[in-house]
């Protein structure tokens, strides 16, 4: 039987979301929009909010908690990683199979769940008000929730309201649309996620729909090194599966040249559990272990900074640094400037410096 809300939007496709499957995500606090996308408030948004510690994102590059939106414009994936939260009845597909919902329809609804969302925090006792103030201008959307948000056939014009909306742009991608990532507008920083350091380890792990999956992926990393804007490859290590071979993932980001390198622990949260055990979540100890191995094959970078509440450390390219000092920040106001003007820039051209105490 088809949901109401779906019957009244009379666009309904096979490639949605299951009753079951929304249901259980809505019970989890995913707010489903329209026909395809999702907005759900991140764990470190409530933690700042509440004064008990900001994302990884605002050390590294001083993005704020309290005024990111994290959402999907695709439940629909190309993969049925291992380590992903998403539960595997949510759809997965080579190409897109649905009705499109249109990127102003998807703003405005995702902002306003969003706002709900946060309402309810209004009233803890240890909220802090200027900030749940603030959290009411969204600043920073990060294209990440679940599924694969690149394949939206309207991504561009999704990325070019945002820009207009003077709101930055944080888009995740698996490597298995190199086409997407060629016609993709700049966004604030492009992320490509490397789950393994060959073809047989990534087919365990990632289990691709796509037969050339390997070819998709190397072919994503060269559409990568030619973007000019701020580029990231993160690793996220499952301990006792993929912390292994850092000569051939160094190999594979020599391919991808992006400015940062992003080496995190896999967290034993959602539907992965079923999948992994606990302890295939590595310490922070054994992440640093591992990027250090990492980074002695990577000579154009730098081990610059760490959250260790995320388990998370980053590399950043050495021509981030001037003058002794580090500039890997993001200058968001020139940003904006940048990307409404149309004109080509570089990723260095929207850096500022690092404040010492998030360095390493």
């Amino acid at each position: 039987m088809i949901d109401s809300k779906f019957k009244k939007h009379k666009l309904y496709s096979l490639f949605m979301l299951s009753r079951e499957v929304k249901e259980k995500m809505e019970k989890q606090q995913y707010r489903i929009i329209g026909l395809h996308s999702a907005v759900k408030i991140c764990g470190w948004t409530k933690n700042m909010l509440r004064g008990k510690g900001s994302c990884y994102k605002h050390k590294f590059y001083g993005i704020k908690s309290n005024q990111c939106m994290q959402m999907t414009t695709s439940f629909s994936c190309a993969n049925r990683c291992l380590l992903c939260w998403r539960d595997y009845k949510a759809p997965v597909t080579k190409k897109w199979n649905e009705k499109i919902d249109e990127p102003e329809f998807i703003l405005k609804g995702s902002l306003e769940e969003q706002k709900k969302l946060l309402s309810g925090f209004k009233g803890f006792e240890d909220v802090q008000m200027e900030l749940y103030k603030e959290s009411a201008e969204v600043k920073h959307v990060a294209l990440s929730l679940t599924g694969e948000p690149i394949i939206y056939p309207k991504i561009n014009e999704f990325i070019e309201l945002l820009n207009e909306k003077k709101i930055s742009t944080f888009l995740v991608t698996n490597g298995q649309y190199p086409e997407a990532i060629k016609k993709l507008k700049p966004v604030t920083q492009l992320y490509l996620s490397m789950d393994a350091p060959n073809k047989e380890l990534m087919k365990k792990i990632d289990v691709p729909l796509f037969n050339d999956y390997w070819s998709r992926f190397n072919n994503s990393l060269k559409a990568i090194a030619k973007k000019k804007t701020r580029t990231c490859v993160r690793i996220t290590l499952v301990k006792g599966i993929n912390d292994i071979e850092p000569e051939n993932y160094a190999e594979l980001i020599k391919k991808a040249d992006p400015d940062f390198v992003e080496v995190k622990s896999y967290m034993f949260v959602g539907e992965s559990r079923k999948r992994l055990k606990e302890e295939n979540m590595p310490l922070h100890s054994e992440v640093k272990k591992f990027t250090e191995k990492l980074n002695a094959f990577l000579s154009h970078y730098e081990i610059v900074s760490e959250h260790k509440p995320s388990r998370v450390l980053l590399l950043a390219k050495k021509k981030f640094k001037k003058k002794g000092k580090w500039l890997f920040f993001i200058d968001f106001e020139k940003w904006q400037k940048l990307v409404l003007k149309k004109k080509k820039f570089e990723s260095k051209d929207y850096s500022k410096e690092t404040p010492k105490e998030n360095l390493i």
